[in-house]
Formats: C-alpha cells, structure tokens, sequence
C-alpha cells in the first residue's frame, strides 16, 4: 500500500513536471509553472525521504525551512547583472550532486564494480562523468561570467587532440568500472587484482572528468555565455536521469530527461540565433585574435548627441522601438529606461522592445531584466516580428547592444556573416547609448555608428537614462 502511495506521488510530479515546463515556455505563465515545478520536487524528495525511511518530518521540515531562507536570501540579494552567473552555479550544483550520488553508490557496493552489475556499473560511469563534467565546466562558466577567468577563449596547441584523448581515457576507465573485460586486462599490468583496480580507476575517472569540464569551457569566449549556460543545463539534466537509473528512480528519470531535453533544444535555438553550430561555438575559440577583425574606432566622422537632444528626438517621434543588451544589465539602468518609456507613453508615442535572443549572457537574460522593471510581456517583440516593423519605425533607441545590431552580418565576407541581427538600421532614426565606439565581443567596428541615420548618445547608460527622463519630462 505504501509503495503504491509513493508511485501515485511521483506520477503527480511528473505531470507537475511537465505542465511546470511547458509554463515556462512563455514569461506570461513563467511565475506559475517555476512554482509547479519546485512543488513537483518538493513532493518528490518528501515521499522519497520518507518512503525509504532516511528522515522523519522533523528533519523534512527543517531542510525545507532551510532551503526557503537561503532561496529567498539569493532572490532577494542577487542582483540581475548576477543572475547567470547564479544560474551557471545551480548547474553545477546539480551535475555535482548526481556525480556525488553515484559516487556513494559506487562506496556503498565496497568499490567493487563487478558486485555492482554491468547495468548499474554503466548508469553510475555516466552520471559521474557527466555529472564531473557539469559541475568543473559550470565553475569555469561562473568565472568568465564574474570576471574572474578571462572571458576571452582561452587556448594552446592541439587542445582538441589533448581533448579527445582525455575523453578517451575516460572511455576506458568507464568500460572498467562498467565490469567489462578491461579491468582484468589492464589490472596485471599494474600489479592488481580486477577487484583492487576498481578504486584507483573511480579516482582516475573523476579527476580527468572533472579536467574535461574545465577543457570544455576555457576555450568558449564570453559572449557564448548564453548557448555555454543551455548547455550545462542539459548536462545538468541528463546526469540527473543518469542517476535516477542508478536509484531505480522513476522520477529522477522523467525529471533530468525533462531538463535534459529542454536544455538541448535552447542550445540549439541560441546556436540558430547566431548562425552557428554547436560544434562551432565549442571549438570555434571565436573572439580569438586570429579569427577577428580589429576595430578602427575613431577613423570615420559619427555624429554625437546629448540627453537634451536625444529627449527631443524621442518626445516628437510616433514610434520608438527600444533594443536593450547586456550594457544596460552591466549599468542597471532599467529602471530608468522604464521610466523613459512610460514618459512617451503618456506623449502618445508607441513603444516596443526588440529583444534579441542571444543578448545577455544567459538565455532570456533581457526578458527577466525588463520584467524586474515591470515592462509589460507584451511589449517585448521576438527577433522576426520586430524586423518586420523596423521600416514604420521613428526612432530605434539602442542600449548597451552591439554585435546584434551590426549590420556587418549581411557582408559575406565578415566574421560575423550570416547571424540573424535586428534590422534597426532601417528605421528612421536610430539612438545608440553607448560608452564609446569600442568594438563587441566580435571584434569589428559595428558600421551602424557611422550611417546617416544614426545618432551616438555616449556615456554611462544609467546616467544618462537618469538625464534622458529629466529631459523627456520637460520637452
């Protein structure tokens, strides 16, 4: 009767699962399906707790109290600009986790993977090597993010060669623990029995999992961050299901394939979004100083203005479409913006916001920096619909974005050819609230500085958004 109870449970986590992520699919219905998909594991890791009689409801109670303060302390005190960075700790939180259970699993069985049997000994391999991965790669990832690793893809001779023989390495390790014949071929060669190599071959298989994450990630530059988060997400996920496999547990399985799955098809959208293959962004070291062109800023005649000016371009205009990117989370200005943007509102000008897909450095990193503002879902246009109403529109107003709106990716010849950008060029007047004319994360001269149409509004993006609503209130 009990097991029963607890099958019944994780059926309703299951379908929580899967309706909590396909809630999240849109920002409208974000809230609620994170809130069924956080119910959907509390009620998994409660019935399991106490299904195997590890705690009683004292201890369950008192994690859960735990988990609340510290949840509620990160979404309280963590700014936006940090939130990749926290979700690039979350999941090597998780490959860490499952690579910890296998591990204990593998302790429990007394180190001897023949007592564990070949369908066991294989799920613990992959959930600890996926799992090493996830968790050493997400560090790194955490790093560029923070500033603490460069950001700039980081290289040495035949890596991919140094790569793939570490992988292969883990490969037979992993066929040695999995109880196949290796063991008892490499073991004599040592000086071991089969059963006595099982420990030093576990160790061996962490550490150069754990290398491997590292190796996988130090190559990726920082404007990758995006497809580089998606994808230790889903690794993050599959080590999860991996480990359900080791538990014999049904929802750990529907749960990590769900986020495995979900994961993979973001990775590949972000990909799609930058015209480039998943191969391309691992290996492609792109941003190094051989695959970019050099800037020469200050070699063409821009035309600049200031918070005055800008304000009367904005306050007399139908329509304004505004294209935030990562310098306006850097400056925390979007408040401010909001604040712009409802001035003209109240002036009857129509606004809009064209989002890129990969601006920021997560997925959906300026979806959730509007939203902390308050900008209405639906206002925020998707990369095809805002193209096709760039021709109608006044004045595009551009703040912190740069290699998304270079119109340099319709030149065959660019690095950047081919990557789907926002057409803003086409607009009447185009805004550009930026620092200075350095470069992005590509390494060319964005053209757009220097056409007719567009106006360089410089300086700090918070600052000068705090000048633009004075301005704009008093137009």
């Amino acid at each position: 009767m009990e097991n029963t109870i607890t099958q019944i449970v994780y059926l309703i986590s299951a379908v929580l699962f899967v309706s909590g992520i396909k809630l999240l699919s849109s920002p409208a219905t974000a809230r609620s399906g994170n809130a069924r998909a956080s119910l959907a594991m509390l009620l998994a890791i409660v019935v399991t707790l106490l299904d195997h009689e590890i705690l009683n409801w004292t201890t369950v109670l008192a994690a859960m109290a735990a988990g609340a303060v510290i949840g509620g302390l990160l979404a309280r005190y963590i700014e936006m600009t940090a939130m990749p960075q926290l979700v690039a700790v979350f999941n090597g939180f998780g490959g860490g986790a499952s690579a910890a259970v296998a591990a204990a699993e593998f302790v429990r069985a007394g180190g001897n993977s023949p007592s564990l049997g070949v369908d066991v000994g294989v799920t613990i391999v992959l959930s600890t090597l996926i799992g090493a991965v996830t968790f050493s790669g997400s560090l790194i990832a955490f790093g560029k993010l923070q500033g603490i690793v460069t950001g700039k893809p980081v290289t040495f001779p035949l890596q991919k060669t140094f790569n793939g023989l570490l992988f292969l390495l883990t490969l037979l390790v992993g066929a040695s623990l999995a109880h196949v014949a290796v063991a008892d071929a490499v073991a004599p060669l040592v000086g071991m029995g089969g059963l006595e190599i099982s420990g030093p071959f576990f160790l061996t298989l962490v550490v150069a999992a754990l290398i491997l994450g590292v190796l996988l990630v130090i190559p990726i530059g920082g404007a990758d961050m995006p497809v580089v988060v998606s994808l230790l997400n889903s690794y993050s996920g599959i080590a999860a299901a991996t480990t359900g496999f080791v538990l014999n547990n049904y929802i750990l399985i529907i749960a990590g394939s769900l986020v495995g799955a979900a994961g993979l098809i973001l990775t590949q959208l972000m990909c799609k979004a930058m015209n480039r293959s998943l191969g391309n962004v691992a290996f492609g070291a792109f941003g190094t100083e051989g695959q970019t062109a050099k800037a020469k800023t200050g070699e063409r005649p821009v035309r600049d203005v200031d918070a005055e000016q800008a304000a009367m371009v904005l306050a007399y205009a139908g329509s304004v479409a505004v294209v935030p990117g990562y310098g306006l989370a850097v400056a925390q200005a979007q408040h401010e913006l909001k604040k712009v943007c409802d001035l003209l509102e109240d002036r009857g000008v129509i606004v809009r916001f064209g989002v890129h897909p990969v601006a920021g450095r997560m997925p959906g990193h300026m979806n959730v920096l509007l939203a902390e503002a308050d900008v209405s879902y639906d206002k925020l246009l998707d990369l095809d619909d805002i193209n096709a109403e760039f021709d109608s529109t006044d004045v595009v107003l551009i703040v912190g974005a740069n290699d998304v709106v270079n119109p340099a990716a319709r030149d065959p010849d660019s690095v950047i050819a081919g990557m789907p950008i926002l057409d803003v060029d086409k607009a009447r007047t185009v805004i550009v609230m930026k620092r200075s004319l350095s470069p992005g994360f590509a390494g060319i001269d964005n053209d757009l500085f220097y056409m007719d149409n567009t106006l360089m509004f410089f300086g700090d993006a918070r600052d000068q958004m705090t000048e633009l609503v004075k301005e704009v209130r008093e137009a």
